[in-house]
């Protein structure tokens, strides 16, 4: 079977089941916390099989010896595509993940999002939105739950550059908590923004913690240069397959 077909199939089998997922999953908002978390577990679980049977792609990961044994850190992930969004509940437990806050205003699924304890930040305000990513790192490190920051604002292609923002020194600094960065090849198997996906094996790699007592400068500068090589390192590998 081609990717193309492939991927009409899984495109009608995911988009079809999410949606009856999002309407059946309304009264789990009402739910405890754990119970909740749970169902949005299942729900990314069952995501990631369709993946491996209609798709053929699977992923792996490699590092989990950096991530700390307890307590709240944050992670600073390369961002390509939706895919490795689907994955944040199947590598980490429970996790804060920074969302632009106008996406809690969507019917049902901004609910769900909201429901499971994201920060939201409002990005046209930028002292606000400053204010708020400190506060939610503040309040997520006392629950010691793991932050997931996508540090660049927005998904970019596999040969795209684009500069890292500030907010992750903000939240570092504010809650004291180590940054682990995130780097992945995902984007060659699921592009941005893109109907045509392919098989293959997603690579996910954790890299060494960046300390939390260097200068902001030095943050960003090791983020532009680590965790973009090892991204770049990953995708051209997994080109080559």
């Amino acid at each position: 079977m081609t990717d193309k077909l492939r991927s009409i199939i899984f495109n009608l089998v995911y988009y079809g089941s999410t949606a009856i997922f999002c309407v059946l999953y309304i009264p789990t908002v009402f739910l405890p916390e754990k119970m909740y978390i749970k169902a949005l577990n299942f729900y990314f679980l069952y995501v990631a099989f369709i993946e491996r049977v209609f798709m053929n792609l699977r992923y792996e990961v490699i590092g989990r010896e950096h991530l700390p044994k307890e307590g709240s850190y944050i992670v600073a992930a390369k961002h390509y595509s939706a895919y490795e969004t689907l994955k944040l509940y199947v590598l980490f437990d429970h996790p804060a993940v920074i969302l632009k806050k106008e996406l809690f205003s969507i019917p049902i699924w901004g609910w769900l999002a909201k429901k499971a304890g994201n920060i939201g930040i409002d990005r046209s305000d930028r002292d606000s939105a400053v204010q708020s990513i400190k506060q939610g790192a503040i309040d997520t490190a006392k629950e010691g739950r793991p932050i997931v920051i996508f540090p660049q604002g927005t998904r970019v292609g596999i040969n795209v550059k684009k500069p890292y923002k500030r907010g992750i020194t903000h939240m570092a600094k504010a809650a004291d908590l180590p940054i682990i960065p995130l780097a992945m090849n995902s984007g060659v198997f699921w592009p941005r923004n893109a109907f045509w996906k392919k098989s293959g094996v997603v690579t996910f790699k954790f890299l060494p913690p960046i300390p939390k007592n260097i200068p902001a400068d030095d943050i960003i500068r090791r983020l532009e240069t680590d965790l973009e090589q090892e991204s770049h390192a990953l995708v051209e590998s997994a080109k080559k397959l």
